[in-house]
């Protein structure tokens, strides 16, 4: 017998699920009245269901609101937390792409992280945001300034002390314990325009056309430039060519998660008409972060669904293991590799998840002779810039404490994330004992390059 959701009707469906893009350019989706209708009807579908318990912190706080109401039933939870829950969503995708049985095209067109999106657009549209929440979105912003040798010097200096941790806590709200990120005083993009390229004809192959347009990221390119340097030495080490664009700005995606549209729209108009440009000459495009390929490739078609650009863009950007999964499939990857890798604990970012490519960083480490992976796919707990706040530094933890139980129980000579914050906040559950290999370090190791 089919399980029953409230009302009685059947639970799920076999059809895979949809997106409907996001209206956010509409008068109902700013409205006050709509959007608390529909916060009710989604919030009663996920008391009434209750599958996603244990995912994000949203969903325990949601439930927990509700048994502690007076009546046991969504009509009684204060409405003040209904934001409790939309403070703690970090826009993961995980609910809606593994979990929920009532996403489109089933009737009830539950999209549970689009309703969060649009309560904090319409909240940041009517209140701002505070000093702290401005400054830890503005990553392009905040690296170029911490990029500054002096400036580079004081704020590394800030965030490796506990007097300066202290004091981030009470003027920031940032957590004395959480990972923050080193910034360098020379960038990425500074250090390959004074490196001499090898010269490396492109070798199209189907769905690839062999030569690359690398968006560095802003992480990439001040806090971990190692990342990029190692992806563009295994890239050219399989003979394709890597230019950078001309500029570059941050993807939009921390002013995505904050509820700022009018700035991710802003940031879109700063990247895409040069990615497209790329595209249009023959490139593809890759990004070593696993959120800024999620953000060209599903959120911005989904605000702008009717911008030819944005749909380019998103149909010629890929993860870096998927693009070398697609090259070995042409028989176009080298797979000569002199050093094994051991035993290497594998995370699975979130949103690297959400993409639904399949676990192509595991079957690319796995090519390597005396080389095993333990795939976790669970959350970390990092979620952009959710785990180095104050107020959910502890529910960050508690999130991704299986994760570190996982890595600890593997035993294994590498521990590694996609995502290298991700990655951080892992080390950070370790206790700082050992640190992260990005994947893309640990495939350059095996080829001895």
């Amino acid at each position: 017998m089919k399980d029953r959701a409230p009302g009685g009707r059947r639970e799920g469906s076999l059809e895979a699920p949809t997106r409907h893009a996001v209206a956010w350019k509409s008068a109902d989706f700013w409205n006050d009245g709509s959007l608390e209708r529909e916060l009710e009807r989604v919030f009663e579908i996920c008391h009434g269901c209750r599958r996603c318990f244990s995912l994000c912190n949203s969903f325990p706080v949601l439930f927990e609101r509700i048994d502690q109401s007076v009546t046991g039933e969504l009509a009684s939870m204060p409405k003040a937390a209904y934001w409790e829950v939309v403070d703690h969503c970090y826009l993961c995708d995980m609910c809606y792409m593994s979990k929920c049985p009532y996403v489109p095209p089933h009737e009830w067109n539950v999209d549970f992280p689009h309703l969060m999106l649009r309560a904090k657009a319409v909240r940041f549209r009517a209140e701002g945001a505070g000093v702290r929440d401005r400054l830890l979105s503005s990553t392009d912003v905040v690296g170029r300034i911490a990029g500054i040798p002096v400036v580079n010097e004081i704020v590394n200096a800030l965030n490796r002390s506990k007097t300066g941790r202290r004091i981030l806590g009470g003027v920031l709200g940032v957590h004395p314990d959480a990972r923050l990120p080193q910034y360098q005083a020379t960038s990425f993009r500074k250090r390959e325009a004074a490196r001499r390229r090898p010269t490396i004809t492109a070798v199209p192959t189907a769905g690839t056309t062999g030569k690359v347009a690398l968006f560095t990221t802003c992480y990439g390119n001040r806090n971990e430039p190692g990342i990029l340097a190692d992806l563009v030495a295994v890239l050219e080490h399989n003979g394709i060519p890597v230019t950078l664009p001309a500029q570059e700005r941050c993807c939009g995606m921390p002013k995505l998660e904050l509820g700022d549209l009018a700035a991710v729209a802003e940031l879109k108009e700063k990247n895409i008409p040069g990615l497209a440009a790329l595209v249009a000459t023959g490139h593809d495009i890759l990004a070593p972060v696993p959120s800024c390929v999620l953000m060209f490739k599903r959120e911005l078609p989904l605000l702008f669904p009717d911008d030819a650009d944005v749909r380019t863009v998103a149909d010629r950007i890929f993860d870096p293991f998927e693009y070398l999964m697609l090259r070995h499939a042409a028989g176009r990857l080298s797979t000569e590799f002199p050093a094994s890798l051991g035993k290497v604990a594998y995370h699975v970012p979130c949103h690297l998840r959400v993409q639904n490519i399949g676990l192509k960083t595991r079957d690319v480490l796995a090519m390597v002779p005396g080389t095993t992976i333990t795939a976790i796919e669970r959350c970390s707990g990092h979620n952009g810039t959710y785990a180095v706040k104050s107020e959910y530094h502890e529910a960050s933890m508690k999130i991704g404490r299986p994760v570190v139980q996982r890595v600890e129980a593997a035993a294994a000579d590498h521990y590694a994330s996609d995502c290298p914050m991700a990655g951080h906040q892992i080390a950070a559950g370790l206790g700082g004992a050992r640190e992260p290999e990005h994947p893309i370090r640990l495939l350059r190791l095996a080829y001895g390059i």
